[in-house]
């Protein structure tokens, strides 16, 4: 557990007076917020009795359709019980003169976070059970049917690639701080070479390692975290964003690019996608889908931290790593492009 400065304070008394009125829970209380995370500010809250974790929205002007907790809440709320792990939400609070802007309220669990994709904490032997835990927690949840956790509203059905690209690029024009070739180049050409629209299910937008935790004492994840870009979609949009590690270089993003990773007991890319498929009972995709997903998860992510750059220069970024995190973008779309032209 990392906590770190906040540089938007939270008025404790206010929200000691709100979770006592709405949910029992006796002060007094301390927050501190965790470090980590551009988008949701995210904090540790200790009572007397219990942790709970406190998700809120960042203050200022926000972009459109974005730091959506309430989506979060819900989606949590939803796969209570099933057998995707997640923590058990108590409130949700829409109502700004609280803290100062929208957030929920969740149980702490407690357990191992991990940051490196390389596990350099954990024995070569224990690292390939983190990632197949990993890889079978997300064929589950792309198993359940949205209708029967009722989620079947929870996005539209058709064309969710055709509609991610024009969310994202509309997003990046939000954000747009300097022209950026690559992701020009990515703009034109993903609308240009769809892939065949797969099956709806639901997406978690944002699956990674360092957003589960782990049982502290086994290959088990006690819940996934971090649900504000959940939607219905495309399975392979996760799976691609999963795999993405692979590709992205030690230094500036603690990636497995370039890495022994038989060494290391790590399965590499191809033997993740056909553990999850194999999990999931279905077809690993072709070469060229497979080169498509992996591009569109690098255009997304540089988009998300395009709008991260602008928060940073705005001055209502959630982590003070902000200005450096939003740099990382042109280099992203860069490799992006590099990929599709090593496989075209």
């Amino acid at each position: 557990m990392v906590l770190a400065a906040d540089s938007v304070r939270i008025d404790p008394d206010g929200l000691a007076r709100y979770l006592e009125a709405r949910l029992g829970i006796r002060g007094p209380l301390t927050l501190e917020k965790f470090a980590g995370g551009q988008s949701n500010p995210t904090y540790l809250v200790t009572t007397p009795a219990q942790r709970y974790v406190l998700r809120r929205k960042p203050p200022g002007q926000l972009l459109p359709s974005a730091h959506l907790i309430e989506r979060e809440y819900r989606v949590l709320a939803a796969l209570a019980g099933s057998e995707v792990p997640v923590a058990r939400v108590h409130a949700l609070c829409e109502d700004p003169a609280v803290i100062g802007s929208a957030f929920y309220l969740m149980d702490f669990v407690p357990g191992r976070i991990f940051w490196d994709a390389a596990l350099p904490e954990v024995e070569p032997a224990g690292r390939r059970a983190l990632y197949e835990e990993m890889l079978r927690v997300l064929a589950h949840l792309h198993a359940l049917d949205p209708r029967q956790v009722g989620l079947a509203d929870y996005g539209k059905h058709e064309r969710f690639i055709e509609r991610q690209i024009d969310r994202w690029t509309r997003q990046y024009r939000a954000a747009e701080q300097e022209r950026l070739e690559p992701m020009e180049r990515l703009i034109d050409w993903l609308p240009r070479h769809l892939p065949p629209e797969e099956p709806v299910r639901l997406v978690h937008g944002d699956y990674r390692l360092d957003n589960v935790i782990f049982d502290a004492q086994a290959p088990r994840i006690r819940a996934v975290l971090d649900w504000e870009l959940s939607t219905l979609g495309a399975p392979l949009t996760d799976l691609a964003y999963f795999c993405m590690r692979f590709h992205l270089p030690v230094e500036e993003w603690q990636g497995l690019a370039g890495l022994d990773l038989s060494a290391l007991g790590i399965p590499d890319e191809a033997e993740c996608v056909r553990h999850y498929c194999a999990v999931r009972g279905c077809e690993p995709p072709s070469r060229a889908v497979w080169s498509y997903y992996r591009a569109f998860g690098m255009f997304r992510l540089a988009s998300i931290l395009t709008g991260v750059l602008a928060r940073s220069r705005a001055g209502n970024a959630s982590s003070a790593a902000a200005e450096a995190a939003g740099r990382r973008a042109g280099p992203l779309a860069a490799l992006a492009w590099q990929l599709i032209e090593q496989d075209a």
